[in-house]
């Protein structure tokens, strides 16, 4: 293989001449979309409009060329740029102010820190970092997300002063100023949210959102809407994107924005996982995760060396690219290339934009987000991770976005382990054919009269050892019949801690104190070196260790009376 070979993305292996059209034309596409969206999110972030076209340019471009997944688009966030806002604001620099030159500087300084954080964790390949925010978190978390945007656009698209405060206290700012509504402000707005909604349902292929744009710049200009009262974008810096370190920032603040970065990385590779592995799924490829973390970190370098914020893996603008029939980041290096032109020579027409048009377009990407579908479905089949799902949306919009995205991993790994604490246990015994069946392990269950086949659907450890024992030993104690052998199903522990090791010796030891015999069954040769370790194999004897069921039950019914016959748990105590 020659070393061009090896350095050519992944994407690039089996790429087919007759994709390069398609994939052209997708790129066109998704270019008409991600223009008015980025440009949006920078209302989120703070930041200037041009800086949100910077982001699907060189932080694409680096995704494009060291990236894994063929089809994830990298570029600005709303996510992301919610964490980052909230963040930079909590910071307490004196004199800190959205929008201006210092605030721009130290949103491409977190970019870097997140771009050296997610090399990092490249490095250390941790890329099941993302696996900590659960599929409930994470729909909680981005709705809470949606929420917070939505409610954000919502003076800008009625020309009113954003309050201050909570997330509550600026509600209620816009409610009691709507008597100022600007109602040509206003109209640009629902001119745009009719314009975008009714594409999207009747003319899916066109993209609603550049319609809008091209439409207001033209009505702005031709009507004179800033004369009206109308804020407008004004004049847009053009030219190429500024390259080098961010200016106007000392490295020593850096330390003061890893809390932000370490959020966003968080959620980055949380979200761009779940994309990437949906879209290859889907087309039946592999996604490398820990490939796509260097792309994304190269991407956030290159987002915070080009005057822009940090970047994340989109996963409306991915499904946009699939709808398009894009095969591969050739349609994203197409988009990039189209902002880039727009970049060097087309921001003047940018000037005449109203602000509400990109609120409204900004709002009703707050309003995808909310994922009501996913809540009705968690509550209806699990509701204890809806409730989980619920209090996490709460303290995004309510609290604040980083502590959302905190709170988001403690709930995950807190849930984990809540279920491995208390996981199923189970009492074994043979039905009327011979099978096995299992049954509740509650008191008074037995498998038959003298035995107990005793199942724990969980890895022991620290938390559920002493449940384990005290579940072995109640079953033991309240057997209608005196139990003279325990097998331990061991099929579903697959590892065995310390303190868990000193919880089983005590068990045994009370077994023996029982005359109760212990066999083991179906244990894996890695969890009989971790017993042996702890010299728990010194007192179960070999001939108690068995492979399968069949030969445990078999052992043990040799040695029951065969006046004993075989059947389900006492009815009276045991519940299947």
């Amino acid at each position: 293989m020659s070393v061009l070979a090896k350095l050519a993305p992944p994407w690039t292996v089996g790429y087919r001449r007759g994709w390069l059209t398609t994939d052209v034309v997708a790129g066109l596409t998704l270019a008409a979309v991600a223009i008015p969206e980025c440009m949006g999110y920078t209302s989120i972030a703070q930041t200037p409009v041009v800086t949100g076209l910077y982001t699907v340019i060189f932080p694409t471009l680096l995704f494009v060329a060291f990236g894994s997944s063929k089809l994830l688009v990298v570029g600005a966030d709303s996510a992301t740029a919610a964490i980052l806002a909230a963040g930079l604001a909590e910071l307490g620099i004196s004199g800190l102010q959205p929008d201006s030159p210092q605030w721009v500087a130290l949103c491409s300084l977190t970019a870097l820190v997140c771009g050296a954080l997610l090399l990092l964790a490249r490095v250390l390949r941790l890329g099941f970092i993302g696996d900590f925010l659960s599929a409930s978190v994470l729909i909680g978390f981005l709705t809470g997300v949606g929420v917070s945007v939505l409610s954000g656009q919502i003076p800008g698209m009625l020309g009113i002063p954003k309050g201050t405060g909570n997330w509550f206290a600026q509600q209620w700012a816009w409610i009691s100023s709507l008597g100022s509504t600007s109602v040509t402000t206003a109209a640009f707005a629902a001119a745009t949210l009719i314009v975008i909604v009714s594409f999207k349902r009747w003319i899916p292929k066109v993209p609603g959102a550049i319609v809008a744009v091209v439409g207001s710049i033209i009505v702005s200009a031709a009507t004179d809407a800033k004369a009206h009262g109308v804020a407008v974008v004004g004049a847009v810096q053009g030219g190429f994107p500024p390259v080098g370190l961010p200016a106007g920032v000392s490295w020593s603040e850096a330390a003061k924005v890893v809390g932000v970065a370490a959020s966003c990385l968080v959620l980055i590779i949380a979200q761009s996982a779940a994309t990437s592995r949906s879209f290859a799924t889907r087309h039946g490829d592999r996604s490398d995760i820990n490939r796509d973390i260097l792309g994304l970190s190269l991407s956030n370098v290159a987002a915070g060396l080009t005057g822009t914020f940090v970047v994340n893996g989109s996963p409306t603008k991915t499904q946009i690219l699939d709808e398009q029939r894009g095969r591969t980041q050739l349609a994203n290096a197409t988009m990039a290339g189209v902002v880039l032109v727009i970049v060097l020579f087309a921001t003047a027409v940018l000037t005449d934009m109203p602000k509400s048009v990109l609120a409204a377009i900004v709002f009703l990407i707050g309003i995808d987000l909310i994922d009501v579908a996913g809540l009705r479905t968690l509550l209806a089949r699990r509701r204890s991770e809806a409730l989980i799902a619920a209090v996490t949306c709460v303290v995004v919009f309510a609290v604040g976005v980083e502590q959302g995205i905190i709170l988001a991993v403690v709930l995950s790994v807190l849930d984990l382990v809540r279920r491995q604490y208390s996981p199923r246990d189970f009492i074994v015994h043979r039905d009327a054919t011979g099978g096995l069946h299992y049954s509740k392990a509650v008191a008074g269950a037995q498998s038959r009269p003298g035995l107990v086949v005793f199942r724990f659907d969980a890895g022991l450890f620290y938390a559920n050892a002493s449940r384990f024992v005290d579940d072995v030993q109640l079953i033991v104690d309240t057997a209608p019949d005196p139990v003279r052998f325990l097998v331990l199903d061991a099929s579903a522990i697959d590892d065995v801690d310390y303190s868990a090791g000193t919880a089983m010796t005590g068990m045994l030891h009370y077994l023996a104190s029982k005359n109760v015999t212990f066999l083991l069954t179906r244990a894996d040769d890695g969890l009989l070196a971790t017993l042996e370790r702890y010299g728990l194999l010194a007192l179960i004897p070999e001939q108690h260790r068995c492979s399968t069921m069949e030969e445990a039950l078999a052992l043990v019914e040799a040695q029951l009376p065969t006046a004993a016959a075989p059947g389900p748990p006492d009815a009276s105590h045991a519940s299947t």
